[in-house]
């Protein structure tokens, strides 16, 4: 499967079926973009990973009422081909901070949720997960 990487402006598919997310990207009105690369991805009916990459930006209450919408609308079909969402924080107490987060997001979404300390840990996990190993149990978080 292809996909047209010109299209994405906050998603970096480049690593498919690994998706990495930049939050740096995140610009006041991004989430009709952000709508229709989400739409894209559920579009092509294929198991998916996404990593969050870098610190959350601060988000316009548009943007983040539209995703929610979005998510909300979404969540069954969003849960059938994300398989897992990978966030990455370098700080052990942050990670640890994260974590009730984390679990509290995976029974909103019905999507597993993750924490790591590094990029190559993300990429590890994400690949595990899309080879159907869960090898969340094995990292260290």
């Amino acid at each position: 499967m292809t996909i047209d990487a010109a299209t994405f402006t906050f998603h970096d598919v480049s690593l498919w079926p690994i998706v990495r997310h930049s939050a740096a990207a995140i610009q006041p009105g991004y989430s009709k973009q952000w709508e229709h690369e989400m739409d894209a991805l559920l579009a092509i009916s294929m198991p998916f990973v996404i990593i969050m990459e870098g610190d959350e930006h601060a988000e316009e209450h548009k943007d983040r009422k539209a995703r929610g919408i979005w998510l909300k609308k979404n969540k069954a079909a969003l849960a059938t081909v994300c398989k897992a969402v990978i966030g990455i924080e370098a700080s052990a107490i942050k990670r640890g901070a994260m974590q009730l987060q984390m679990s509290l997001a995976t029974k909103a979404f019905g999507i597993k949720m993750e924490i790591v300390a590094s990029r190559e840990e993300a990429l590890h996990l994400a690949e595990r997960i899309l080879k159907g190993k869960d090898a969340a149990s094995s990292l260290a978080c």
